[in-house]
């Protein structure tokens, strides 16, 4: 959708659009999200927290072309194949923006409802990889102050010891020479996906993860660097190629992107952060912050330069795979998420913005049942593991009070001294709905009375 676009509909010579953003961090479930959500929009029998599909309102809802033509298409028939076919799966995961368009007929009630007839209202979806929005935290930050944060944050996890030995393995004071360059950012990106995938969430920059068509470019051959390096060939270029960087890749990604949203949701991986240890849940907790600071309307910075008079109005915060938890849980995962997100919360409830934080499964993979152990019943979810085998699951029982959780790990704590939180992985389950029923889900029909339910 163009300028000319957002005017006519502005002047009320279109129909209105509403634009979600879909973002979140690795394997935090963006992608099952938005099939599961445009598929229960279309089939609205499991539903009914949300009021406009309830009530009757909703009278119709298609898939159309989306308006962007440069953008490549959500692929939403493939990924709903592979989770609800006859050999259910996961679909593979955001790997570049792309973009869906799901209208919806409406007919207005209440005491407009004779006076209007029925309403089109375009829900354009969009999708980007969440190691991307990473990069959000770079912009405010100089070379210097990037690669000192780095540098102080990496002990401990994978693949820091072997950069740091390549690093003191360089020469601070030879001429530069691009095989060192490229050796170390191979090094460094090897350690950003070995961190990504034990459970860490702070890994940047973004792109290094995930570079498309910029892989082996100057623009991605860069590292942080410690203070001895300074003044040094080396440290001068990395520190032009990380201000390139920002400029010519996170810049016009978000100035493309990011103007033209109207609702937010940020899934987040909060079980497997927890099952990771506090270091990981405070990792989280400080990249969800950075991140979402940038919402803030009104704020005298880069992005808000870009984003003119636009306004995110309403932010999700969502912890995905809650059927992972006997639903007795989930209070307790809600409340331990609003309280990792209260920084955040806090600077988008001040400018304006109305905020949620929610537990929600996109595709309910588990069914729940009580199982003895030690002569104890646990609230246990049984499922299918990813290697076909059936299995009874309890996690352990998550505090009643997220302090118990966040103080250890504002506090540098390296282990849970009170709990031991265990983390499965569980294949989507056979296919069983019923005609007019989309997926399973838990409170995806919440989640979607509050980002669109107003506007529909």
């Amino acid at each position: 959708m163009g300028i000319a676009d957002d005017l006519m509909q502005g002047l009320g010579l279109s129909d209105p659009v509403i634009r979600l953003g879909v973002t979140g961090l690795s394997r935090a479930g963006k992608t099952v999200f938005i099939t599961s959500l445009v598929a229960n929009l279309l089939d609205r029998g499991r539903m009914p927290g949300l009021r406009a599909a309830a009530d009757g309102a909703i009278r119709g809802a298609w898939l159309q072309p989306q308006p962007d033509d440069t953008v490549p298409r959500f692929d939403f028939e493939r990924h709903l194949a592979a989770m609800t076919g006859p050999d259910p799966h996961w679909p593979e995961g955001t790997r570049h923006v792309s973009q869906l368009r799901l209208s919806l007929r409406v007919q207005p009630r209440g005491l407009i409802a004779g006076l209007r007839g029925q309403q089109v209202i375009h829900l354009d979806i969009v999708d980007y990889p969440g190691e991307w929005l990473l990069d959000l935290r770079l912009m405010d930050k100089s070379f210097d102050e990037w690669s000192l944060e780095v540098m102080s944050r990496i002990n401990g996890r994978p693949g820091a010891e072997e950069f740091r030995a390549a690093l003191a393995a360089s020469d601070p004071a030879a001429r530069l020479d691009e095989t060192t360059a490229q050796n170390l950012a191979a090094i460094y990106t090897r350690h950003l996906h070995q961190s990504r995938d034990a459970g860490w969430s702070d890994c940047t920059p973004g792109r290094f993860l995930m570079p498309g068509e910029l892989e082996g470019s100057p623009a991605l051959t860069f590292t942080p660097l410690p203070p001895d390096f300074n003044g040094t060939p080396l440290y001068r270029e990395f520190s032009r190629r990380f201000e390139a960087y920002k400029s010519r890749v996170v810049k016009p990604f978000f100035r493309d992107h990011f103007a033209r949203i109207d609702r937010q949701v940020v899934l987040m991986d909060v079980l497997s952060a927890i099952h990771t240890g506090p270091q990981a849940v405070e990792d989280m907790r400080r990249a969800m912050a950075d991140i979402l600071g940038a919402f803030r309307p009104g704020r005298a910075g880069w992005l808000s330069q870009l984003l003119g008079t636009r306004r995110v109005e309403r932010i999700l915060f969502a912890a995905t795979k809650a059927d992972h938890l006997n639903h007795i849980q989930h209070p307790r995962l809600t409340a331990i998420t609003a309280a990792m997100l209260r920084e955040a919360r806090d600077r988008a409830n001040f400018s304006g913005a109305r905020t949620e934080a929610m537990s929600i499964a996109s595709l309910r993979c588990t069914t729940e049942e009580m199982i003895l152990e030690n002569g104890e019943e646990l609230p246990a979810v049984r499922g299918t593991l990813m290697d076909g085998r059936q299995a009874a699951f309890y996690p352990g029982e998550l505090p009643a009070n997220p302090a118990e959780l966040l103080v250890p790990a504002q506090q540098g704590a390296t282990h849970w001294l009170d709990g031991d939180y265990a983390n499965m992985d569980f294949a989507p389950a056979p296919n069983t709905a019923r005609p007019g029923d989309g997926p399973p889900h838990i409170r995806l029909d919440r989640a979607a009375e509050f980002l669109i339910g107003d506007r529909i």
